[in-house]
């Protein structure tokens, strides 16, 4: 197996309780950061379509957002969820995975 990419490496799984198994989300993201700017990132959901996915809107969007930056890291789950919709029962997994994916490569970069 090829060596793994630079960078952290950070899974945060989400669910409804601790018995259960399923995340309701999960994000998976490696962050290649230089100080307080994240150079490269790979970035992936899972829980909420029929399979994980990598996220390639937020992968090009993170390159040079300061970790620190609130703002910036909103723009970069907002460009990951641009297409998102809900289907009524379903709606909060587009917030939940919104603050998750801020959260994760807040984490992941620090």
């Amino acid at each position: 197996m090829p060596p793994p990419p630079p960078g952290r490496q950070v899974y945060r799984k989400v669910r409804d309780r601790s018995s259960y198994a399923f995340a309701l989300v999960s994000v998976a993201a490696i962050v290649e950061a230089d100080g307080e700017t994240i150079r490269n990132a790979s970035v992936a959901l899972g829980g909420v379509a029929h399979k994980p996915w990598r996220v390639m809107e937020a992968e090009r969007e993170v390159r040079g957002v300061t970790v620190n930056e609130k703002a910036g890291l909103a723009r970069v789950a907002d460009a990951a969820l641009k297409n998102a919709r809900g289907f009524g029962h379903n709606d909060f997994k587009i917030t939940l995975a919104r603050r998750t994916i801020v959260r994760t490569l807040h984490e992941a970069a620090a």
